[in-house]
């Protein structure tokens, strides 16, 4: 058999940490067995589905390499295959039309309530043998909906790929709707139609979908269809243990992209967030497929640490190549503000990058980093704390003393003999390099903090390290 799976987001907003984990777990679970990963979009709301929330999640999940294969399901589209097979249910007696209320429903409900038993639909019309009649164009009487008719006694079960072993006694389960009142089918018989029509064998979703997959089970039942394997995982929670809200971090996944997080980091957090594979943390996307299986699915919550995706996001950039970094750091530094004089020569920008990279934890934070390399010496701009601490008379008299030792050297690339020259002239003042290393980060970058100083002297070149010097000792 072909493992086929599929991610079925409905477009009322865009691709949330919770989505985008189901989808890379779905996807996992098709590429480890060689299988098929498609995709579906339930805007069968058609108040709250867009276009743009569908656009999201489509470049969100390119975003992160989990494309689907062939193209998209649009359950819109398929209306009239849904009612195709609800009027089959109807002709083969397994689903029946009923003329109750909303109002008469919920009294049903509130009786077996008071009577202590589980609320539902009391099948009334169940054994009526109701027909629609005139009165709407489509023959459909207004305010009557279809109804599943389910067994009454037995017991339906799966053996759930995450919660092992799962039954719910038939009894318990309500006629549920199959055809609303304006004739639109409603989810669980859309969801089965779909995924028969897609040969979907293997469904993973969250585990708010238990209840839904009995009902679900009958359905395939009922139409004579094999029953795909189903899965539900856990839901991912706060660190407070309450349930992921935007304060924990629950942003859609593109707002991480626009945080400075890399794809691959974001994809080996998502994964661990309810997998593992030993203790083994850091993991390839060539690792994930070949060790990836619904065995190693834990059945408890995750909590959502945004320091440990922090640490892994700094670990993909230390491991990124220079050049990649480099044509990803324009875009970032464009949101931080203008890219007017900046320059962004890719070899420039590529020869910055490893000075950056042991320190930056994200790429907006890299952007940071960054801009004092880009801007020339007039632009520059210098903290006004920094030069009042640190540019005092005795260390700007040291700056001038070394500037003929900077003029004099030819090789800048070679950053060990700047230090050398620097160390040799405080040793001759018996001088701690500490005299001078803050005054001359001052001096190069306009601030306290930067990479190390003879490297960003060699990135800097000769003409622009002498002009930060000598504009510094003119402030």
């Amino acid at each position: 058999m072909t493992i086929v799976t599929r991610f079925a987001p409905s477009p009322t907003g865009y691709l949330h940490i919770g989505g985008a984990r189901t989808a890379l777990f779905s996807w996992l679970l098709a590429k480890s067995q060689g299988g098929t990963f498609r995709l579906r979009v339930e805007d069968t709301d058609r108040e709250r589905s867009t276009k743009e929330a569908t656009d999201a999640i489509i470049e969100a999940m390119a975003w992160l390499d989990l494309a689907a294969e062939g193209s998209a399901v649009f359950q819109s589209e398929r209306f009239d295959l849904y009612n195709s097979f609800i009027d089959q249910l109807l002709a083969t007696g397994r689903a029946y039309w009923c003329r109750c209320t909303p109002d008469e429903v919920e009294a049903m409900r509130e009786k077996a309530r008071a009577e202590g038993r589980k609320p539902k639909y009391d099948g009334r019309c169940r054994e009526l043998g109701l027909e629609p009649g005139a009165g709407r164009p489509d023959g459909r009487p207004d305010g009557w909906v279809v109804r599943f008719k389910g067994p009454q006694d037995g017991v339906t079960a799966f053996d759930d790929m995450v919660k092992g072993p799962t039954a719910v006694q038939n009894a318990e389960l309500d006629d549920m709707i199959l055809r609303r009142s304006d004739g639109a089918p409603t989810y669980n018989l859309a969801v089965v139609v779909d995924d028969h029509a897609m040969g979907v064998t293997h469904v993973l979703r969250g585990d708010d979908h238990v209840a839904n997959t009995p009902r679900q089970i009958l359905l395939y039942q009922a139409l004579g269809w094999d029953v795909p394997r189903f899965g539900h995982v856990p839901m991912i929670l706060g660190p407070d243990k309450a349930k992921l809200s935007k304060r924990h971090g629950a942003l859609s996944v593109m707002e991480y992209k626009k945080l400075g997080y890399l794809p691959e980091a974001l994809v080996n957090y998502l994964v661990r967030l309810g997998w593992s594979h030993g203790d083994q943390e850091i993991f390839s996307r060539e690792e994930l497929i070949r060790l990836f299986s619904t065995d190693n699915l834990g059945n408890s919550p995750s909590v959502f640490d945004l320091k440990k995706l922090e640490w892994l996001n700094a670990h993909y950039i230390k491991e990124s190549t220079p050049q990649r970094l480099a044509a990803l750091l324009p875009e970032f530094l464009g949101e931080a503000g203008s890219l007017d004089g900046l320059n962004l020569d890719p070899a420039y920008l590529a020869g910055i990058m490893p000075l950056l990279q042991p320190r930056a934890k994200t790429l907006v934070e890299m952007a940071d980093m960054a801009r004092f390399f880009l801007l020339p010496t007039a632009a520059l701009v210098y903290d006004d704390k920094a030069v009042a601490d640190q540019l005092k008379p005795e260390a700007r008299a040291l700056l001038a003393e070394l500037l003929p030792i900077y003029e004099s050297a030819t090789d800048y690339g070679d950053h060990t003999a700047l230090e050398a020259a620097t160390q040799a002239f405080l040793d001759e003042r018996g001088l701690k390099f500490k005299a001078v290393a803050q005054p001359l980060r001052v001096a190069l970058t306009g601030k306290t903090a930067s990479p190390g100083l003879f490297e960003t002297m060699g990135v800097l070149g000769k003409n622009e390290s002498l002009a930060r010097i000598k504009r510094a000792l003119a402030l």
